[in-house]
C-alpha cells in the first residue's frame, strides 16, 4: 500500500504530473487534426483533480498522452519525475505497470476470466508472488468478496466497475487515470462507483486525474480543470470536496 507523502516530503517530491506546451496532432482524411495545442499542466502528488469540457475538446486525449498510451506529437510529459518521451514501447508499458492504474468507461474486463484472475493478472506479469492474495484484498475492499470466481458475463454494469477499480488500486499506484468512469452506470450505482473511487484514493494517497462530463463530480475533487478546444481555459480549486 501507498503511504501518502506528509507535508516535507510532499515539497520535496518531483510532481505527479508536469506537462510542458503538450501538442498531439493527429492525421485525418480532411487533413491534420490539432487535438492538444499546448498544454501547461502540474499536478502536484495526492492531488485530485477533475477535467471537464466539451465533447472533442481533448480531455480524454490528455489522459491517454499522460499515461504513455498515446505519443505526444510536441512538448514534454513527466510522470513521478520520469520523462514519458524518452521511452520505448516496452519501457512505457513497464512504467504504467509500475506506477498507473488506469478506469475507462466501458470496463475493458477480460470476458474469459474470472473477476479474480482479471484483478490478479497485471500483478502477475509484473512478478509479484502474491498476485491472487492481493486480488483478493482489492476486490474485498470494493465488496466483491463473493463474486470472486464470477465472469464478467455474469455481473452487472456497477460490479465489473467495482472489479475494474479493485484492478486499478491492487499494484498501489501513484496516478490513476480514471476515464468517465460512471458514463455506463445508473445514478444510483455511480454514486457507489465514486464513493468507491475516492475512499481508494485516501487510503492510498493515489493523485488522481478523473475525466467526466458531470461537473458535479469533477466539483468533489480538490481541483478542476476546464478544457476547451485543446487548451486549459480554467484551472481553479473545486467549490466542493469529496467528504464535504
Amino acid at each position: 500500500m501507498t503511504a501518502p507523502l506528509d507535508a516535507a516530503a510532499a515539497r520535496t517530491a518531483p510532481p505527479a504530473v508536469r506537462t510542458r506546451d503538450l501538442r498531439l496532432t493527429l492525421e485525418s482524411e480532411a487533413g491534420e487534426v490539432n487535438i492538444l495545442r499546448g498544454i501547461d499542466l502540474t499536478v502536484g502528488q495526492g492531488e485530485t483533480v477533475g477535467i471537464v469540457g466539451p465533447s472533442g475538446s481533448g480531455k480524454t486525449s490528455l489522459l491517454m498522452v499522460v499515461g504513455g498510451l498515446e505519443q505526444a506529437t510536441g512538448g514534454t510529459v513527466e510522470v513521478a519525475g520520469q520523462d514519458l518521451g524518452v521511452l520505448d514501447e516496452d519501457g512505457l508499458a513497464r512504467f504504467r505497470r509500475e506506477n498507473l492504474g488506469i478506469v475507462f468507461q466501458d470496463f475493458h474486463l477480460i470476458p474469459t476470466m474470472s473477476a479474480l484472475e482479471n484483478v490478479a493478472v497485471a500483478l502477475e506479469f509484473a512478478g509479484r508472488k502474491d498476485a491472487f492474495a492481493r486480488a483478493a484484498e482489492e476486490l474485498a475492499a470494493v465488496g466483491l468478496s463473493h463474486r470472486t470466481g464470477h465472469y464478467p458475463g455474469q455481473l452487472s454494469g456497477g460490479e465489473q466497475q467495482r472489479v475494474a477499480l479493485a484492478r486499478a488500486f491492487a499494484g498501489s499506484p501513484r496516478l490513476l487515470l480514471a476515464d468517465e468512469p460512471t458514463g455506463n452506470l445508473d445514478e444510483h450505482t455511480s454514486d457507489q462507483i465514486v464513493d468507491l473511487l475516492f475512499g481508494m484514493h485516501a487510503r492510498e494517497g493515489t493523485t488522481l486525474l478523473l475525466v467526466t462530463h458531470q461537473r458535479s463530480l469533477a466539483e468533489r475533487c480538490g481541483r478542476m480543470l476546464t478544457i476547451r478546444d485543446g487548451l486549459v481555459a480554467q484551472d481553479r480549486p473545486a467549490l466542493r470536496q469529496a467528504g464535504d
